[in-house]
């Protein structure tokens, strides 16, 4: 059953569809046998991007649907480069079946046995084993999670053909990217007059289903593939959609609390918290499951839920990582309860998120004590190395927005500026080889890194950056307040010592 949501977001009598799921009683359970004996789903959803945050939230959702009895979905998954190879072999030893352990900020874990992955798919360079199912007329949709560098698009929405993996894509060469790889999956569909298709976006992107649109637009015009692009004009939709759970990567730990608890020795156990959201615009042109009779909510316009989630949820938690990482944890809910950076989360929020996100259907005060909630618990072991990565596509995308808005209703930016001036000095650090673990940002422009930290001035060298500001480059005020910010950070650092 679906507990009532932890708090009411949502003001009036809209209720949000953000749910706390407990499982009931733990089962111990066999891998294989009985659960494939039944009859086939009649229409396939295919995954592209086998990682843990796929398998803890939309295949749970299905995995909820088959509880209910409703089977006429199934998923199929795999990966569009060699990632993840353990796993994928894990998942296929067991049949795509998995444990997924959640834990509450209490303590409390609950174990689920996910089967509604049906088919996984081994990885070759054609991606033969992809194009099969998606040329299947019984694939109605394609969805994907590649994180929000994977899909190459600058300020205005224009493929950034300084990647080489993008490039390679681009000639034919391979097809490793979102854009090569759907190129050659519908180009197997339309071959097979397979009929309409649902491409849809599971990912952390702002209008992220329209966005991946024009970039998938430009990749097929650049690649001449004008048959491919008409009949994707008149046979796909690309619905809008935010998604929640926080999923950190999974560890040996997970492993052994599972066997402990079920008994099953599962090799593609995973953990998440137990919130768990989804929001997506009603648009399917080949049907989908019934995500609604189990916590999913169809709107018409996803944009006020994914604003509110992008800034309070996504930049916030970006916030807390790299003050964390400054100040010596490893941990987010060690930064989370910390009471400095916890104001410094809460004031960005507070004075100049809210503000400009209202009004707003969500009731922003509650969400905000929600998230930093969440963030706090310290069961989930969240690292601040798995939540840093990509500042130089989250800087832009989650922080700069309020930024602008404030500069533009002539509002200080006193509290949002800490945001990009704690980036600085990670920055700073990094150079320095002073962080802690490997740093991952697929859109990090060495260059760029380098005019900033060998700078007389890093700071005006780092606000005049259009890789990280875009138009707001040079900005008079943007360099005022990150200025004031950034010595507010070495006051911050200093008391540490």
């Amino acid at each position: 059953f679906l507990r009532q949501p932890l708090l009411q977001l949502a003001k009036g009598t809209i209720e949000t569809q953000a749910f706390f799921f407990p499982y009931g009683p733990v089962c111990a359970c066999q891998l294989g046998g009985d659960h494939r004996r039944r009859s086939m789903p009649t229409f396939t959803q295919l995954h592209l991007g086998l990682g843990s945050f796929h398998r803890a939230h939309q295949a749970l959702y299905l995995q909820l649907l088959h509880d209910q009895g409703d089977r006429s979905w199934e998923l199929a998954g795999g990966n569009l480069r060699p990632d993840m190879v353990q796993v994928v072999e894990a998942l296929q030893a067991q049949e795509g079946r998995y444990t997924l352990e959640t834990v509450t900020p209490q303590g409390q874990r609950t174990y689920k046995d996910i089967s509604s992955i049906t088919k996984v798919i081994s990885w070759d360079a054609q991606l033969s084993g992809l194009k099969e199912v998606a040329a299947d007329p019984n694939t109605r949709i394609i969805s994907f999670t590649v994180t929000e560098a994977g899909y190459y698009l600058d300020s205005q929405n224009k493929l950034d053909q300084s990647f080489k993996d993008l490039v390679s894509d681009i000639k034919g060469e391979t097809c490793c990217t979102i854009y090569g790889g759907l190129k050659v999956l519908l180009e197997a569909r339309k071959g097979a007059s397979a009929g309409p298709i649902t491409l849809m976006s599971c990912d952390n992107l702002r209008s992220n289903g329209a966005r991946f649109s024009k970039g998938f637009t430009q990749f097929l015009e650049l690649t001449g593939a004008h048959d491919l692009l008409s009949w994707v004009k008149s046979n796909t939709s690309t619905p809008n959609a935010m998604v929640d759970r926080i999923t950190p990567r999974p560890t040996a730990e997970v492993a052994e609390r599972v066997k402990a608890a079920t008994g099953v020795d599962d090799k593609a156990a995973l953990m998440s918290e137990d919130f768990i959201q989804w929001v997506i615009e009603d648009e399917f042109v080949g049907g989908r499951p019934a995500w609604e009779k189990v916590g999913v909510e169809m709107v018409k316009d996803v944009m006020p839920y994914e604003e509110a989630k992008i800034r309070l949820l996504n930049a916030t938690h970006s916030c807390i990582a790299w003050a964390g990482t400054l100040v010596g944890y490893n941990y987010i809910h060690e930064g989370s309860l910390d009471k400095d950076i916890r104001e410094m989360a809460h004031a960005y929020i507070t004075d100049d998120v809210i503000p400009v996100l209202s009004p707003c259907p969500l009731d922003l005060e509650k969400y905000r004590d929600v998230v930093l909630e969440r963030f706090s618990n310290s069961n989930i072991l969240d690292t601040n190395a798995r939540v840093a990565m990509d500042g130089y596509s989250k800087l832009p995308g989650f922080i700069l927005p309020t930024i602008r808005q404030r500069l533009e209703r002539d509002e200080p930016i006193k509290s949002v500026a800490m945001l990009p001036a704690l980036f600085l000095e990670f920055l700073l650090r990094l150079k320095r080889d002073k962080i802690p673990f490997k740093y991952e940002d697929q859109l990090m422009d060495q260059e760029s890194v380098s005019n900033i930290v060998q700078a007389a001035n890093p700071v005006v060298a780092f606000c005049n950056d259009r890789l990280l500001f875009n138009e707001l480059a040079g900005d008079e005020r943007l360099i005022s307040g990150v200025e004031d910010a950034f010595s507010r950070v070495q006051a911050f650092i200093s008391s540490r010592l």
